[in-house]
């Protein structure tokens, strides 16, 4: 059993959005952009195997992993067997990872028994109701409206604007202040979420994302910037948050203001997940989010956080050859 997996270019925009459109899940990471950037940091490359699409990357002991098949449902069944005879194959038991709760239960469906998932909570996103994030109305909110208005006397001239190719490079040079300001150096994972935001900078049109970002005036010097991009239908992704850490309310702003001028299409709005940061997740649970998406783990019954054993009986002859 073959399955030719291909490291992901920017000419695989079209091809991958194709079948990642055919999924109606809010995940964070399934979306052209975010696979992209990150493939850098979490080697990713992906297949087409049945007429659906899978992304193949690596755990932390480098064994391989692949996601639940995007396609039509006949077809990520089709390809889901053939996933697990490929695994066969190259002798080495099947893993999946970021695996929401409805896949699951297809897998549940399809193969009764076989397989158990490990969700990881540092791994949930945070989705919010659009109109909350925009109105930040009641009572447990009104912390978040106090921010907004030291921010607003602070800076009475406050200025939105929407990230295009005239004001891009501004938000780069910010980008680098942040990253000297917060020791991103001296911290891998920093490191790489500002590699991926200087490269989201650096193809902003490219990979047709959205961004917003305030001024501080008399000098007009960019304060905060953030970036983000539809999800699916009805909900709208934020990919990377930048402010000033000494400027009050700078992120409540940020926040509210580009979830008003660009998200107002859509009900919700993804925030992606805190991994396992203490802080930021205590930030992303005040805001009152109106449900998580769960992710997880998948390996055969029996198999995680041990060997893995062979699940034996499903995807049809394992000992298919490379």
């Amino acid at each position: 059993m073959e399955i030719s997996f291909k490291k992901i270019g920017l000419e695989d925009r079209e091809l991958i959005d194709k079948y990642l459109e055919k999924k109606t899940y809010r995940s964070c990471e399934l979306v052209f952009p975010n696979i992209y950037l990150w493939s850098r940091k979490y080697p990713t490359d992906y297949a087409v195997v049945e007429d659906a699409l899978v992304f193949r990357g690596y755990s932390e002991d480098g064994k391989p992993s692949v996601t639940f098949p995007a396609g039509e449902m006949g077809q990520a069944h089709k390809a889901m067997d053939a996933v697990i005879r490929w695994f066969g194959s190259q002798g080495k038991e099947l893993r999946m990872h970021l695996v929401q709760k409805q896949e699951f239960g297809l897998l549940e469906e399809w193969y009764p028994g076989k397989f158990q998932i490990a969700y990881d909570r540092d791994a949930a996103d945070y989705v919010y109701e659009t109109e909350k994030l925009t109105s930040l109305a009641g009572k447990k909110l009104h912390g978040k409206r106090n921010h907004i208005n030291k921010f607003k006397e602070s800076n009475p001239d406050w200025v939105y604007e929407p990230i295009g190719e005239g004001n891009v490079e501004e938000c780069f040079q910010m980008a680098l202040k942040w990253r000297e300001e917060t020791g991103c150096e001296e911290d891998e994972e920093k490191r790489a979420e500002i590699c991926v935001t200087l490269n989201a900078l650096r193809l902003f049109g490219e990979l047709r994302l959205k961004g917003g970002l305030l001024r501080a005036k008399p000098e007009g010097e960019v304060i905060a910037f953030t970036i983000g991009e539809p999800l699916n239908a009805d909900t709208f992704v934020v990919h990377i948050e930048k402010a000033f850490a000494g400027i009050q309310g700078a992120y409540p702003m940020i926040n509210q203001q580009f979830v008003t001028h660009e998200a107002q299409a859509y009900q919700y709005v993804n925030r992606e997940e805190d991994t396992g940061a203490e802080g930021l997740r205590k930030a992303k649970l005040s805001y009152r989010p109106a449900f998580l998406v769960e992710k997880g783990l998948v390996a055969c019954r029996g198999s995680l956080g041990e060997a893995l054993q062979p699940c034996e009986g499903i995807g049809g002859n394992q000992n298919d050859k490379n």
